[in-house]
């Protein structure tokens, strides 16, 4: 006889780890417009990030107390607002010219894969797990984010509406920030808004939020991680969609997802990446997820904050 063992299956751990690095670091996340100026533009921009990349990785070797700090490198391509030419020719053009720079590119990603990877609707799971602040003195009279698609930072400032006989206009009120220090830097996001055929179509803040989420290692789909690295063989495809969401380039390449990032980016992505703090600050993440990074920093005496959104950090550089 043979004795069969039960257990429940919400007994057993459901979230899987990921490999860490000390540092994920982009060196840029680019438009068709830049693709498009040619191989001279792509050059200005590689030679204005090299110097910020060599200081990042010089505080993030200073930060690993001594030890080898793993550090990977990223490349964001925008395959989602606009198609245009093919990996068979961008690809090779743009990893040349970073090369050309002092630079290595680890890992490549298309845009596309934060709204959908594969077909796990990644941008549609992280929405759902956004939890609004409620701002001190609101009285829930605004619709929440998941209906209008905008998501503050504080109180907005309330409609005026037309006064009624005998009775006066309520007086104007300024937004209010949250979490001001003496003045109110306010900011209303708009997450997505719909094309004329009803389709959602994501907005770039917010995808640059699930891109930080996936940096740091904290996306789960049914406890699987979403971002899966592929190893590159052969030629890069004639098709986008050909392209695996994310690419490992180099197979000595450190782990893609990490305990911090830095993303080295064009002076216009200011804006945007304030309104991925934005996001960041009011979404639930995987606390499995959460927890795994924690005890795995805490194990290799790697101090990482406890906000999400203070483990990502920036360079704005100058246009090219």
């Amino acid at each position: 006889m043979t004795e069969a063992v039960f257990r429940e299956t919400t007994a057993e751990p459901r979230t899987q780890a990921v490999p860490l690095s000390h540092l994920s670091l982009e060196l840029g996340h680019l438009y068709m417009e830049d693709f498009e100026a040619g191989p001279e533009h792509l050059s200005r921009h590689f030679t204005r990030v090299r110097p910020w990349a060599e200081a990042a990785r010089a505080f993030a070797a200073d930060r690993a107390g001594g030890r080898r700090a793993r550090i990977s490198t990223c490349f964001l391509i925008d395959d989602y607002f606009t198609r245009f030419a093919s990996p068979a020719e961008v690809v090779p053009m743009l990893l040349a010219e970073a090369e050309r720079a002092g630079l290595a590119v680890d890992y490549l990603a298309r845009e596309s894969a934060c709204a959908v990877s594969g077909k796990t609707p990644v941008a549609e799971a992280v929405a759902a797990r956004i939890v609004e602040e409620p701002p001190p003195g609101s009285h829930g009279n605004r619709p929440p984010a998941a209906q209008t698609g905008w998501l503050a930072n504080g109180v907005r400032s309330p409609a005026v509406r037309a006064p009624q006989a005998m009775r006066r206009a309520a007086a104007w009120e300024p937004p209010r920030e949250t979490a001001a220090r003496r003045h109110s830097v306010f900011l209303d996001v708009e997450l997505w808004n719909e094309t004329p055929d009803g389709e959602r179509l994501w907005s770039c803040p917010f995808l640059a939020a699930v891109w930080q989420l996936a940096r740091l290692g904290l996306l789960r789909h049914q406890g699987e991680p979403v971002f899966d690295p592929q190893p590159h063989t052969g030629a890069f495809p004639d098709d986008w969609d050909d392209l695996p969401p994310l690419v490992r380039l180099s197979a000595r390449a450190d782990p893609f997802a990490a305990y911090r990032t830095c993303s080295v980016l064009p002076s216009r992505f200011l804006p945007v990446e304030h309104a991925v703090r934005v996001v960041l600050d009011q979404t639930d993440v995987d606390r499995d997820a959460l927890r795994q990074v924690a005890e795995r920093s805490a194990g290799e005496g790697v101090p990482v904050p406890g906000p999400v959104a203070d483990r990502v950090s920036y360079v704005f550089c100058e246009e090219t």
